[in-house]
């Protein structure tokens, strides 16, 4: 499907691919204004990376709001979709989806007026979040256990241009940077016979425009988006293009003039209309030398982020505009290896494709296990878990008994060892009944194991700093 991990490479490779193909000389700006040969290439190779996390939210938002067949159609534009279960193996259109907490999600639109969210009052037990993600990726707010605690609350959410008193009884204002926008709404599943006190909880979340929680007549309707389709074929050819259109619901930050004057000189931003397509041939490869390189610099980061230990890295990737403080290939490395992961402080997040020698992981040669010392679990104030994925697509995995993660709130179901550890066994087939309630299954294939730690405690041992904390996830060990 769209987001799988291979996506934006392929996209990459086919652009400079098709500079071979016969191609209409049209140009789409004045030649005069068109880079040199090496200029070009590396204004598209910055483009790329500084776009990567942009074309994928674009990709996402257009399966989930726009497209109602793409199969992953969620909800239209500023209406919650409450999902009734965790994820499977059968939702493809986000990598390293989360299966611990069910889903919500609205895509807000917020050009013409703020739109509120309101939330219900939370048992103290169970986590809750609800991450304000804009369209450059950028987490630019939380509503939740940790950020607001449990009670109900009233909180708005306002575009990059607006201008507005606010409300009585509105709690927290919250800015896009963007006027398309998400929040994704993560609330804790404590085991398969709680999933109904789930949806109660999800059938608290209200949004509204702000007009009608005012009670007010609302603003003229915005005007239509004609949204270009995007599929994994389409991107392939036609980065820059998704990238200029999704530009415009983008206002320049300070930090950004450098890149968009680079953007704009090979097309691409307000006033400019590329068409890859009906590029000149030195034009198209150009562009295709300059997102492969792109491509090769966001895998290089993607596989030495953060700090490695005991085979894991272990980093604190994802943030908001400040954090990223126009460092694009950062913000590019967060999206390709979990786009719309937490900030450090509301989860972190240990990920690995090796075992603690170095070894690739591959669930078709070997088995694994995990082991957690006595008394040494992921510190956490919330839960914690460890998520299998493919290696390959990381996307969850299909087994015999329906599980993709293990998390702390299966622990009364496990077993110990006789010293107080704990052992996960990781492997495509069954270690045997004695120890199946330790069991992850594991691909027939490579494996890309997620550790997830919500609300991570900050005093020792904590995994805080991401990368410097005093606690560390244990190695895996090949059997």
């Amino acid at each position: 499907m769209l987001t799988k991990r291979d996506l934006l490479r392929s996209a990459a490779l086919t652009a400079l691919a098709v500079t071979t193909a016969k191609s209409t000389p049209v140009i789409a700006q004045n030649k005069a204004d068109w880079p040199g040969l090496f200029e070009a290439k590396d204004f598209a190779e910055a483009g790329f990376i500084y776009g990567l996390p942009i074309v994928m939210n674009y990709a996402i938002m257009y399966e989930y709001a726009v497209d109602r067949n793409s199969g992953q159609f969620k909800a239209p534009f500023n209406q919650i979709k409450n999902e009734p279960n965790v994820y499977t193996y059968k939702d493809t259109a986000i990598v390293t989806p989360n299966s611990d907490t069910p889903y919500s999600f609205v895509w807000l639109d917020l050009r013409m007026e703020p739109v509120v969210l309101s939330v219900p009052a939370m048992d103290p037990k169970r986590y809750y979040s609800v991450m304000l993600c804009d369209g450059n990726t950028y987490n630019y707010g939380y509503i939740g256990t940790r950020a607001t605690g449990s009670e109900t609350g009233d909180y708005m959410v306002v575009g990059p241009n607006w201008k507005g008193d606010t409300p009585a009884g509105i709690k927290r204002v919250f800015r896009s940077s963007t006027q398309l926008s998400l929040a994704g709404y993560r609330t804790q599943l404590f085991g398969p016979d709680d999933l109904d006190n789930v949806k109660k909880v999800q059938a608290g979340y209200k949004v509204q425009m702000l007009s009608a929680y005012l009670k007010q007549t609302p603003p003229p309707a915005a005007p239509a988006i004609d949204f270009p389709k995007i599929d994994k074929e389409l991107v392939k050819t036609n980065f820059f293009d998704y990238l200029d259109f999704a530009l415009q619901f983008a206002p320049a930050q300070d930090n950004e003039k450098e890149i968009r004057s680079k953007l704009a000189r090979i097309g691409v931003g307000p006033g400019k209309t590329l068409n890859f397509k009906d590029l000149p041939l030195e034009h198209k490869l150009e562009l295709g030398l300059g997102m492969k390189e792109g491509q090769r610099k966001v895998d290089e980061a993607v596989a030495s982020a953060g700090e490695a230990i005991n085979g894991w890295r272990v980093s604190g990737l994802p943030g908001d505009s400040a954090h990223y403080n126009g460092d694009w290939l950062k913000r590019a490395v967060a999206a390709q290896a979990g786009i719309y992961g937490n900030d450090p402080a509301e989860a972190t997040y240990p990920f690995t494709r090796v075992d603690s020698d170095g070894r690739t992981l591959d669930g078709s040669k070997h088995n694994y296990t995990l082991t957690f010392p006595a008394g040494q679990l992921p510190p956490v104030n919330s839960f914690w878990s460890v998520t299998m994925y493919d290696g390959k697509s990381q996307l969850l995995v299909e087994n015999p008994i329906s599980r993709y993660l293990i998390n702390s709130p299966m622990l009364p179901g496990m077993k110990k060892n006789e010293d107080g550890s704990l052992t996960l066994y990781i492997q495509k087939d069954s270690p045997g009944a004695d120890k199946e309630a330790n069991w992850l299954p594991a691909p027939n294939d490579t494996i890309y194991l997620v550790m997830r730690l919500y609300w991570p405690k900050s005093e020792a041992p904590s995994i805080l700093p991401a990368g410097e904390g005093s606690w560390q996830p244990p190695g895996i060990k090949r059997v």
